[in-house]
């Protein structure tokens, strides 16, 4: 009865899109926009309640697209991709505002913009993190140096004061973002690479993803893990966020699925999101925290109900109320069926 009900609330909405895997995928500030990045060189920006997509796709990078984000006023959105470049487009008209962002020697890997907007981060393949001004499109002081493998996630602190860094040497990084110096020592307790990071909207956590298929949460100011590990997928944890209240935790995986967990306890809310027929490269919570957004190899972009309540009769005929966190309202292919 459970998995008819469950099959009842997908709904599927074929569409011409990305035609390659699907990267990384955000919400824009007000929940009404979704931009996602592809290896086919272009980022795209979607309707996110209709699930078509807005204009034109965004071209201009010549190899695929690792990243991308909103401004947080929404009209810009930023991008970096495997042709060692950091883009800045206008969202309203899909063009490149001025030229590209250069300065990194190998892959951009994941781009970020500060809570005013005034500055990108971006970290790369060369082992470096690098702030930007997002104006002029001139890096702002000497790259931040520290990472001895690739840099794969890059994140601002709600203030704006701290910039936080994983890479495939395993370890987080909290970087001062005005003097661009590390904080501290590095975090470490993952036993293989880190593919994402993100600050508690209060500032006070940082998560993290790794390869070695966990989640972990930090206090951002000592550095020490908080509770154990959390633990739930099969394989390499790809992108992790935090609910806009700090009260969850969103996970993707090569496993194909997307875990929320409570961020205090540590523990998954209820069962995985399936529905993605390869491994998930990126997630985010909606700006209200009643959606998430997930994007995959499998060329789809998803949107899923953060906390659908349905009806279910169970075996023995009892009527049960459950929070299910596994109904898709929202279903983008990335090519037509």
């Amino acid at each position: 009865m459970a998995q008819g009900l469950f099959q009842d609330q997908m709904t599927e909405l074929p569409l011409q899109g990305h035609t390659e895997g699907v990267t990384s995928v955000a919400f824009s500030p007000d929940g009404t926009r979704i931009v996602s990045g592809s290896y086919d060189k272009t980022v795209r920006v979607w309707d996110a309640d209709r699930g078509v997509w807005i204009g034109s796709p965004l071209q201009g990078h010549t190899e695929g697209v690792t990243s991308v984000a909103f401004s947080p006023d929404g009209t810009r959105i930023v991008s970096g991709s495997y042709d060692n470049t950091v883009r800045v487009w206008d969202a309203d008209r899909g063009v490149t505002i001025d030229s590209p962002l250069q300065g990194h020697t190998d892959w951009v890997i994941s781009v970020a913009f500060s809570p005013d907007g005034t500055r990108i981060v971006s970290g790369s393949d060369d082992n470096t993190v690098r702030v930007w001004d997002a104006d002029r499109g001139v890096w702002i002081g000497s790259p931040l140096q520290g990472h001895t493998s690739r840099v794969t996630s890059v994140a601002f602190s709600s203030d704006g004061t701290r910039v936080v860094s994983g890479s495939y040497d395993n370890t987080v990084r909290v970087w001062d973002a005005s003097r661009g110096v590390e904080i501290d020592n590095p975090l470490l307790g993952h036993t293989s690479w880190i593919t994402s990071v993100a600050f508690s909207p209060d500032g006070t956590r940082i998560v993290s993803g790794s390869y070695d298929n966990t989640v972990r949460v930090w206090d951002a100011n000592s550095g020490m893990g908080i509770g154990s590990p959390l633990q739930g997928h099969s394989y390499g944890v790809r992108s992790v966020a935090f609910s806009p209240d700090g009260t969850r935790i969103v996970s993707g995986s090569y496993d194909n699925t997307v875990i929320i967990w409570d961020a205090d306890r540590g523990v998954g809310i209820r069962s995985p999101l399936q529905g993605h027929t390869a491994g998930v490269t990126s997630v985010a919570f909606s700006p209200d925290g009643t959606r998430i957004v997930s994007c995959s190899h499998d060329k789809t972009v998803r949107v899923w109900d953060a906390a659908k309540e349905v009806r279910i009769i169970n075996n023995e005929g009892k009527s049960m109320m459950h929070m299910l966190f596994s109904t898709v309202i929202l279903s983008i292919p990335s090519h037509i069926i």
